[in-house]
This record gives structure tokens, sequence and C-alpha cells, in this order.
């Protein structure tokens, strides 16, 4: 299913959230959605990138899971790194878990990427790193220069349009 088919970014973010949003995983904050440039510097188009806080019993590996099974209901195929896709979603942190894998925790990049960080101290300004302690504030002002970052105009998301 070509990505023009299911809408805009911003759109499509929306709806992969409204669909994790079901029976055992339980969707509670939603990030503003942020434009970002590709990770690593790439010819394509900018992204646009949120975090959603869930709450639900599964395991990290059923999570993750559930998270590519929705991946893949929007077109979502994994062929090589970093290439273009309609949706990418990542299992960031579990409960402040460490944990080398498989799922790794918390995600190995995260702490290095504004398309992460920004949207994370949106839905969790107190969060802490689980392995050295560094707030979400330290890890932004530690970030590389030049990570194209802004917020999407006018998407402010709404818990009750994922229901």
């Amino acid at each position: 299913m070509a990505s023009e088919a299911l809408g805009t970014p911003a759109q499509i973010c929306t709806r992969a959230l409204a669909r994790l949003n079901s029976g055992d995983v339980r969707v509670t904050a939603v990030s503003a959605f942020y434009e970002t440039a590709p990770v690593p510097a790439s010819d394509q188009p900018w992204f646009v990138n949120a975090v959603a806080r869930v709450e639900t019993g599964l395991s990290p590996a059923a999570l993750l899971s559930r998270l590519h099974e929705v991946e893949k209901e929007f077109g979502r195929m994994r062929r090589q790194l970093n290439e273009a896709r309609v949706l990418d979603l990542d299992l960031l942190d579990y409960k402040g878990m460490f944990q080398e894998g498989p799922p790794i925790l918390p995600h190995p990049r995260m702490g290095e990427r504004a398309f992460v960080l920004y949207p994370l101290r949106d839905v969790a300004p107190h969060w802490r790193h689980p392995v050295h302690g560094a707030t979400v504030s330290d890890l932004i002002g530690a970030l590389t220069p030049g990570q194209g970052i802004r917020p999407l105009a006018g998407s402010v998301p709404r818990l009750s349009g994922l229901e």
C-alpha cells in the first residue's frame, strides 16, 4: 500500500496510534508531532515523529511484536537498515528496565536523537535513563548540533481521537 493512499505522515501516525490503542495496550499520553530531518542524513524527506506512553500487561518482547504488527498493517516491509518507510514504531523504554535483549532496553540510540528526546520530554518530562540516570533534559542539552527538528504546526494529538 503506497503511503500516499494512507494519508499524510501525521494522519498515518494518528491512525497507527489508534490501532495500537486496543485490546491489551492502552495509549495514555501522546506528544506533539515533530518534523525531523532523517538520521543518518540522507535525501529522504523529513519525517514526522512522536512519542506515546502506553499501559500494557504485555512483556517487552510481546509489546515490540505488537508494534511490528501495526507497522506491517500500514505496509512496512523490513528489507534494509535506514530505508524509507511509511511507519517506524520503536520500544524506547519499558518500566525503566535494563535488558540486553531481545529487545534491547532502553533503546540503544534514544539518548542521541532529538527526534526521540523532544517528544519524550512532552510525555515524560521527569524520565531518567535507566542505565546512567541522565534526565531527558540533560540528554537534550548534550545532543550533537544540527539535528533538524521543529513542531509540526497544528498537530497536537488528542487522546479522544484515538478511540
